[in-house]
């Protein structure tokens, strides 16, 4: 039989712990034992009943299954006048174009701005595809750290000069999966000269722009004088319009790199399914109330798992941002051992922090996917069987571990 020798870069790639949690929960499901997967972001709210006839009207057409090859006019125009209503930016033809989800994006953009060997700062803890990017485009990776006591925002002063200097492109994202984190004004404000002063590209992901808390309002990164000259921004339809399915998002920005990405990624696809223009056309010049109602709902759900595990005991601080909750694992506990003993004795899963970069450890996050009172069912499974406060789980620190 023949050998078959794959590339080596795929070593780069962990998937075994979740692997492991999935197997962990089909034994679950077949002992007939009730699972709340609280693991994987994907919203469980419906699209737009406008949003989908447009889409079905659509695929009723053969001739939109032909290559789309390009932009339909509508669409971008729907994306201009979007971003002008709702973010205040102005933006022409030119400066935007559609994606098949940010995922995407973020995977194949470092192919269009990097050299191999040229440095890309990434966040850490951050979304696996920060890092995986622009792996794939044989960059280095620099990891900028991301902590508590920071409000999970990056210290530039911190970013030695050989470093920022070295720098070809930076990713940032706000709120940003898996902490839970938004960012303030001057942050922005701040990053933006930073990057002018040391030429280094700014890419920011903008997924979960629609899902802020407390009476908040998140801003476009575009928004901010400077932004153009310095980089571009995804935002994407999947979590603010319920259509993950769909893959489609946008990058916007700057012009010369918005060009230089689109000659890339004509090389490599023909472009969106048409239907699916229609549906993104609908979406964004649609109604909007359906997108504000569901963040509500996020907030509600929020509240309910937050508030219920502070009151376990548990360091459960409430999200700013995302459809995510981030939590601290009790002493004694590494995070992929707390899922797993999470997820044996009361059925909720949720994703071990560590999947999202070395600071994860420590942390595990869940995604506000079920609804307020499945919720709160899980959490008063979880203040039964697993309250810190009372201690009715041990588990071994992982020293002992070690040194055992």
């Amino acid at each position: 039989m023949m050998n078959i020798r794959c590339a080596e870069r795929l070593n780069a790639f962990q998937t075994g712990i979740f692997t492991e949690l999935d197997q962990k929960k089909e034994q679950l499901l077949k002992a007939g034992k009730k699972v709340y997967n609280l693991s994987v972001g994907t919203p469980d709210f419906e699209p737009d009943s406008h949003v989908m006839h447009a889409l079905t009207e659509a695929a009723k057409k053969p001739e939109n299954y032909k290559y789309s090859l390009r932009d339909k006019e509508e669409l971008t125009d729907a994306v201009i006048r979007y971003y002008k209503t709702r973010f205040g930016v102005k933006l022409d033809a030119g400066e935007t174009m559609a994606l098949y989800g940010s995922q995407e994006g973020i995977a194949h953009i470092g192919l269009a701005l990097c050299d191999p060997g040229d440095l890309v700062l990434v966040p850490n803890p951050g979304y696996p595809i920060f890092e995986i990017g622009p792996y794939l485009a044989g960059a280095e990776i620099g990891f900028y750290e991301l902590k508590p006591e920071n409000q999970y925002l990056p210290d530039l002063k911190a970013i030695s000069k050989e470093t920022a200097k070295r720098a070809k492109m930076m990713i940032v994202s706000y709120p940003l999966n898996p902490v839970c984190a938004v960012a303030p004004d001057s942050f922005y404000e701040e990053l933006i000269t930073w990057a002018e002063e040391n030429e280094v590209i700014l890419v920011h992901d903008s997924a979960y722009a629609d899902i802020v808390y407390d009476g908040k309002i998140c801003r476009s990164f575009l928004s901010y004088e400077g932004a153009k000259e310095v980089g571009v921004e995804l935002y994407s339809l999947s979590k603010s319009f319920n259509m993950t399915g769909c893959r489609v998002s946008f990058v916007s920005g700057n012009r010369e790199i918005i060009q230089n990405f689109k000659k890339l990624r004509s090389q490599i696809d023909y472009g969106l399914f048409l239907p699916i223009q229609e549906a993104a056309i609908a979406a964004l010049t649609g109604p909007q109330e359906r997108v504000k109602e569901h963040c509500r709902e996020y907030e509600r759900r929020r509240n309910v798992l937050c508030e219920g595990l502070q009151k376990a005991g548990f360091e459960a601080p409430l999200s700013a941002g995302t459809m995510f909750a981030w939590m601290k694992v009790p002493d004694g506990y590494t995070s992929t051992a707390f899922c797993m003993e999470l997820m044996e004795k009361t059925g909720v899963l949720c994703t071990p922090g560590n999947a999202f970069g070395s600071l994860g450890e420590g942390y595990v996050r869940f995604a506000l996917v079920l609804p307020a009172e499945t919720i709160r069912e899980a959490v008063s499974l979880i203040q039964e069987k697993f309250s810190v406060t009372t201690r009715i789980l041990q588990h071994p620190r992982p020293e002992d571990e070690r040194h055992g």
